[in-house]
């Protein structure tokens, strides 16, 4: 009998596998899982083999990231971090302290300013003028769909109150017109494109930061969910490229490639042409991010009616479709007949329904493909459109964080919706109950990679830690064990990782070893589980001791 290299013993193991949730012990050869079960598999303890005795702790597939960014966000963890402040007082003085630290740096950049600090949602650029009125200053906020300029970046740019708003954003202004220092959308270009381009090791740099960071999360795999250039930001396609030759990768992760609004089916070949050469070890690039709408904080999610206004009335706003959406469907049926992968971007319920009538087109002309499309954020869902995931063989793809009361959704996003369209946002128990396969993501770094967060706002519809005791929606809460699936076994169909993302014998040894058993524990608790360690391939990438 062939000794193992690596023995989990004393479990408890949550396997993801129906035919065997719980077990409590596992073996590893190699890279591959030899054996689940409970004492028997003790006997493939050799003098060589590591034994892990879990006394009690939780043994889990690796998580997944089924939507991330992971390049930008790790660049970003080393330039001006706005991030879990919410007070305007101490984003400042981060600017400020940032700018002094660095006075080489002629822009001063980052991010992750949250629209609840601001009345309207809109911050000003004589905020920023009063701690760095001598060089640019451009902050993306937390969604990365606007951005926050002093008057010197600006200037630099151009934009002044005779400037258009473009096709795919806006231009905030002052009651003359004079920009006030906020850009949606595409208007993020105008200042964007003149920030220092990152280099070549930038990216790889940020790239081997964002993976030691996911790697203490338990993240093993993710979907990268844009590789391209895209409003002044750099294509990351390179370090990954870079990484996967080096050997540097640790991580299994599928790129998709940007699909430019701008262009049309003539940007195929070129797509084609990428997949292809994306291609080494654990990177690869299958799938093509087509972004369909915006966000509903901004009002450019595109909604199937209109926006309210501060007082309750419907406005003539709602919101913008970036891809017309006839087109959208020959795009789609063209890119599903090539075996690409389609991860949309779709906030709003008539995104959604756009989203869904592309597939639906796809399927007709090219029948059932394993293409293993899948939908974004969908933070509005028309109820009409909620069976049509599970009819269409699309993968609902939720970010769950985002599904609880705070500032941004209390007072940005459910007083312009209204009640009825309010109650049908991130309807995860409704997709679930009609059939739909869930799969989980972040948007990091829009909001925390962290998927114990993630599972514990599916599960509990409240934000970690919460005081008030208010659910949103409590009859879209998930139950603990199709959480975990959503972030486990849910994102590695997504992937196209089908020997990963449960516990079975065959299956790759990608491994997350929590403190403590998260299905015996209080729901309102699951956020403060720590991970111990990850394995990928049955290597360890992570340890906490």
């Amino acid at each position: 009998m062939t000794k193992a290299d690596l023995v989990f013993t004393h479990g408890p193991v949550h396997t993801g596998d129906p035919a065997r949730t719980r077990a409590s012990s596992l073996a590893v050869t190699g890279e591959r899982i030899t054996a689940v079960g409970h004492d028997e598999v003790r006997e493939l303890i050799g003098p060589r083999t590591e034994v892990v005795d879990l006394s009690g702790k939780l043994l889990l597939p690796g998580f997944q990231d089924a939507h991330i960014h992971a390049v930008y966000g790790g660049m970003e963890l080393a330039e001006c971090d706005l991030t879990g402040a919410v007070e305007v007082d101490e984003y400042l003085r981060r600017v400020r302290e940032f700018a002094d630290d660095h006075p080489e740096s002629t822009w001063i950049t980052g991010g992750g300013w949250s629209m609840e600090s601001f009345e309207g949602g809109l911050p000003n650029r004589q905020l920023l003028d009063s701690v760095v009125p001598d060089r640019p200053v451009y902050l993306v906020n937390r969604d990365h769909h606007g951005a926050w300029a002093n008057t010197r970046a600006l200037e630099l740019a151009g934009v002044t109150r005779d400037t258009p708003d473009p096709a795919d954003g806006r231009i905030e202004r002052e009651v003359d017109g004079t920009p006030s220092g906020v850009l949606q959308e595409g208007a993020t270009g105008l200042v964007a494109r003149l920030v220092p381009a990152k280099t070549a090791a930038d990216r790889l740099d940020g790239l081997l930061r964002a993976q030691r960071l996911l790697h203490s999360l338990g993240i093993t795999s993710w979907q990268d969910a844009l590789l391209g250039e895209f409003n002044g930001q750099p294509d990351p396609s390179d370090a990954y490229l870079a990484a996967a030759r080096e050997g540097t990768l640790t991580a299994r992760v599928n790129g998709a490639l940007w699909w430019d609004r701008g262009r049309g089916p003539d940007q195929i070949p070129e797509l084609v042409s990428r997949r292809a050469e994306l291609n080494h070890g654990r990177f690869r690039a299958g799938s093509v991010k087509i972004m369909q709408d915006g966000i509903a904080e901004n009002f450019t999610a595109a909604m199937t009616s209109p926006y309210l206004d501060a007082c309750g009335c419907a406005t003539a706003n709602s919101g913008l479709s970036f891809v017309d959406p006839v087109a959208l469907r020959s795009h789609v049926t063209e890119l599903d007949a090539l075996d690409f992968q389609v991860h949309f971007h779709a906030l709003g319920d008539r995104a959604v329904r756009e989203a869904l009538d592309a597939i639906e087109a796809a399927r007709a002309a090219n029948g059932g493909r394993a293409t293993r499309h899948h939908l974004a954020h969908l933070q509005v869902v028309h109820p009409d459109d909620i069976p049509r995931f599970a009819q269409l063989g699309a993968i609902a793809n939720i970010q769950p964080l985002w599904a609880a009361h705070e500032p941004q959704m209390d007072e940005l996003t459910i007083p312009f919706l209204g009640p009825e369209r309010a109650a049908w946002q991130y309807p995860f128990g409704s997709l679930l109950r009609a059939g739909a396969t869930l799969a989980a993501g972040s948007d990091w770094s829009v909001s925390s990679p962290d998927p114990l967060a993630g599972i514990h706002v599916a599960v509990n519809r409240m934000e970690p830690g919460a005081a008030d005791g208010r659910v949103f929606l409590p009859e879209q809460r998930l139950d603990l064990a199709t959480a975990v699936a959503a972030y486990t076994a849910g994102s590695a169909h997504v992937n196209g990782l089908d020997d990963t993302g449960t516990l079975r014998p065959g299956h790759l040894a990608d491994l997350v070893v929590l403190d403590r058993d998260i299905f015996t524990a209080p729901a309102e608790e699951i956020h403060t589980a720590r991970v111990l360690r990850t394995y990928v391939s049955g290597v360890l990438v992570h340890s906490s001791s």
